[in-house]
């Protein structure tokens, strides 16, 4: 039990020097990038994501989302990596003084180029998904306000979350990748 309990303090002192940890901030100081890599795997966060990685234009005379009143940043590109499974999220958010209707026609319209596009409502976001199949379902009751497009597989979607907000809308634009121990982001 004793060479365990050796062997384990070990362990985490390697792997305690062996990891690296950057954070870089903006012009308020206020963290931006985060990078972690540690021996397993690294974690990449950044708050000002770039629209371009979400493959998807974003819509004539919408206008990106500021922080809200809890600090909370409109926009992320978070990068999960290690030797078995990564996971990529890049998601950025908008506002549009234009009806959900016309948000809905539009990004039907893009969101072809990568497959059939299905179409859940929701009571809010939700970006998780149950079961072993990859293919992309609605969950819930599929009720609510909240109106998602889809197109992909679990393992690699595009994703617009359309909600009305006042006589306009607020829309995120949403990528998500996965990979299993054998495959690549």
């Amino acid at each position: 039990m004793r060479r365990l309990s050796l062997f384990a303090a070990m362990v985490v002192v390697v792997i305690a020097t062996a990891c690296s940890v950057s954070v870089k901030k903006d012009d308020n100081g206020q963290d931006k990038n985060v990078d972690i890599n540690t021996p397993f795997g690294g974690i990449h966060v950044n708050e000002n994501a770039d629209v371009r990685d979400t493959g998807l234009p974003v819509y004539a005379g919408a206008r990106q989302k500021k922080k809200d009143d809890s600090g909370d940043e409109k926009s992320a590109n978070v990068n999960i990596s290690t030797s078995e499974f990564g996971v990529k999220v890049v998601a950025v958010e908008y506002e549009s003084d234009d009806a959900p209707s016309k948000l809905v026609a539009y990004y039907k319209n893009e969101l072809k180029k990568f497959g059939n596009v299905l179409e859940c409502h929701s009571e809010s976001e939700n970006y998780t998904y149950k079961g072993d199949s990859d293919e992309l379902k609605c969950e819930g009751n599929n009720h609510g306000n909240t109106l998602e497009l889809k197109v992909g597989t679990k393992s690699n979607q595009h994703i617009v979350s359309i909600k009305p907000q006042g006589k306009g809308s607020d829309f995120a634009l949403v990528y998500v990748r996965t990979r299993g121990k054998d495959t690549t982001i």
